[in-house]
């Protein structure tokens, strides 16, 4: 299989798939102000092509912040794109057409990937489609849009995922998730006052979470949604730990992205060497895909201004491109299998 990527900065969609011919999945990554004409004008260009939409950045070895990218897959996938609708109310109740799709596809975990883009309720809808997913075993890679809405198969949808099934017909697939941080200290924390529907964390062991943060970390009040890029908060999932970003101040809480219910167990993280965590993460996947067709990753909006800001990110998609064919989506949340997950990036490595 082979990977095509296309951009235009001025948002000309047809500059964006010059030279793209017989694709068999298309993922458009657009803008807000031309987002629905682009999702038309899209399904026009390549009628009957299974498709999947939102709003947000795209790069592969240079970022688009406001005009369009378009990625696609061609010669060896078989592809279903589909929607569940009404995410922030019921979205098991569009089930039947991720298990419809998973049957049309063939789908096996050797060698299909489900790729989704969400508009937000993201915990709900991953628990929702992996009931599905786990039954064959196969791995997620997505993330959040901005604006609200998706889009799929030539068609916008307010509060939905839109999701694509991808089966590589040369060979395997594999799902990657990388972290830049680790626990800081042996700070471990019982949440509590939490407003699930805000994401709001009100308290850290039963003092105001704002408090404590602070004390730890010794910054005020408004330097918080900044040193959440180098100290967030994780949560503990087994063996594994999901990264909580800080939004914002609310009274004495703290406003998250990411849901955090009440007697959760936290730890405070820290930025670590997050140069030589990218090397680690290009050299396992390399190790374990000698002939790469393709890598399609998420990476947080955090870790997109963090790299910025220490003039990193040039490098890290200079770095990625090594593997070969490489590009993706800036997101507001990561997806790797049933894990929402802040400040990270997640991937699928095409053989």
């Amino acid at each position: 299989m082979r990977q095509f990527f296309g951009m235009s900065r001025n948002g000309d969609l047809r500059e964006a798939v010059s030279g793209l011919v017989g694709p068999q999945l298309i993922l458009l990554m657009s803008n807000e102000r031309q987002f629905e004409k682009h999702v038309e004008e899209l399904e026009k260009l390549f009628p009957g092509v299974p498709s999947i939409g939102c709003i947000g950045m795209s790069y592969d070895t240079q970022v688009v912040e406001s005009g369009v990218g378009v990625a696609a897959f061609l010669d060896g996938v078989c592809a279903a794109a589909n929607v569940l609708e009404q995410v922030s109310v019921m979205p098991v109740r569009y089930i039947d057409r991720l298990e419809k799709d998973v049957s049309q596809v063939n789908a096996s975990a050797k060698d299909t990937v489900c790729i989704d883009f969400c508009s937000g309720n993201d915990a709900c809808v991953l628990t929702t489609m992996h009931s599905v997913l786990k039954q064959r075993g196969i791995s997620l890679v997505g993330g959040t849009g901005d604006g609200g809405k998706v889009s799929a198969n030539g068609k916008v949808y307010p509060d939905g995922v839109a999701y694509a099934l991808v089966r590589n017909e040369n060979g395997k697939v594999k799902a990657y998730k990388e972290n830049i941080y680790h626990t800081k200290g042996d700070y471990r924390f019982i949440a509590s006052r939490t407003d699930k529907a805000r994401y709001i964390l009100g308290a850290l062991n039963g003092m105001p979470a704002k408090q404590v943060y602070q004390k730890i970390l010794k910054v005020s009040e408004q330097e918080i949604p900044t040193q959440t890029f180098k100290n967030p908060f994780g949560k503990i999932n087994g063996n594994d730990i999901c990264i909580i970003s800080i939004k914002e101040v609310n009274g004495d809480s703290l406003a998250c992205f990411r849901q955090v219910n009440d007697s959760d167990v936290l730890v405070l993280l820290e930025l670590g060497d997050y140069r030589g965590v990218v090397k680690e993460t290009i050299s396992t996947i390399r190790r374990e895909f000698p002939r790469i067709s393709a890598v399609f990753s998420v990476n947080c909006l955090f870790r997109y201004k963090l790299f910025s800001q220490n003039g990193y990110m040039q490098e890290y998609l200079q770095d990625m491109s090594a593997l070969g064919s490489h590009c993706g989506l800036v997101g507001y949340g990561e997806h790797y299998n049933n894990r929402f997950v802040n400040q990270s990036m997640t991937c699928v490595v095409f053989e």
